[in-house]
């Protein structure tokens, strides 16, 4: 086989018969892929002066990949965790080709040896109560749109749903009666469901109603009434908050995406003494150590471990060294 059809052809089958039809992968992981080697062969045309059809698997070897991942950081200012998303779409490309090209090997074991960069962990972003319940009085509810936008963050802060999950809400995945809950398809295909509290049925029992759409119709629609984009929620978030920071003067510190509405559902969780199992359960984290990081972001709980502790029994006083030299040494 020649080396044109070779990498295009196995690029290719990775996405429609790997990704698509043997792991069914969501069109947000296709979509993150997709990036990946967009950025990747535009990269190394500009580099080798090759069209992307014309690579062979020779071409993408690890120095090429190195120098990839350095141009997105340097470049391009992505971070070292914006880096390490597109090496692992690299690596998983790569491994569908080691079974597949076997005679390339020495290339794909190099390519595969590349580890991610470690970087820092910062602690996340969250609302407190008067944060959120600032943020929820900023809808103008008197409009449609103002409706809707309540109706959303108020399910949002409630529910914790990613915003995949709650851009895809449809009207029948809203259920109302008894046992009132969303219905929604989280990572890696998992349906869960998420109960709702008065005040949440209320909200949304009267949205959907001047809504009034189909079963499958959006939940939440454009003005157009197409489903919302991931743009389209933080532009009405952005809206919103610069009313909330009039009223609530702590947001103005804060960078709140729709992500750290996740978080302040957990959090909110967290402090009223629900166990992280639990949390973890009503986000649909894959693990219990995910939820981990809500722990270790609750200055609140840390203080109040603190006030259970006792002082040491150490006179309070001023240290003095007792020699010259190690006066010195100290202040080297």
């Amino acid at each position: 086989m020649s080396p044109v059809p070779e990498f295009a052809g196995r690029l290719e089958a990775f996405f429609t018969d790997r990704l698509i039809r043997q792991r069914r992968a969501s069109p947000h992981t296709i979509g993150g892929y997709r990036d990946t080697f967009r950025l990747l062969l535009g990269f190394a045309r500009q580099r080798l002066k090759k069209d992307p059809s014309q690579l062979a698997i020779e071409d993408l070897d690890a120095p090429l990949i190195g120098a990839f991942l350095d141009h997105l950081e340097k470049e391009r200012g992505n971070s070292a965790r914006t880096r390490n998303v597109r090496l692992a779409a690299i690596h998983s490309f790569f491994r569908y080709l080691a079974l597949q090209e076997p005679t390339h090997s020495a290339v794909i074991q190099r390519v595969l040896a590349m580890p991610s960069k470690r970087c820092d962990r910062r602690p996340i972003g969250f609302l407190t109560r008067p944060e959120m319940e600032a943020l929820l009085a900023a809808p103008a509810r008197g409009t449609w749109s103002g409706h809707r936008d309540h109706a959303l963050l108020l399910v949002a802060l409630q529910t914790g749903l990613r915003v995949s999950e709650l851009i895809g809400l449809r009207c029948q995945d809203i259920v109302l009666s008894t046992g009132a809950h969303v219905r929604c398809q989280g990572k890696g295909r998992k349906e869960r469901c998420t109960p709702l509290r008065k005040d949440a049925v209320a909200v949304l029992r009267s949205w959907l109603r001047i809504r009034a759409g189909a079963p499958s119709d959006p939940a939440f629609p454009t003005v157009r009434g197409g489903p919302l984009s991931r743009d389209g929620v933080e532009d009405l978030l952005a809206k919103h908050l610069a009313l909330a920071r009039d009223r609530c003067h702590s947001l103005k510190r804060k960078h709140v995406s729709p992500h750290v509405l996740r978080h302040s559902t957990a959090m909110d969780l967290l402090q009223r003494g629900i166990d992280r199992s639990v949390i973890a359960l009503w986000l649909g984290h894959e693990s219990v150590e995910t939820t981990q990081m809500y722990l270790d972001a609750d200055l609140e709980l840390k203080e109040k471990i603190l006030a259970r502790t006792t002082p040491f029994a150490v006179q309070p006083g001023r240290y003095r060294p007792d020699d010259r030299l190690l006066a010195f040494l100290k202040g080297l």
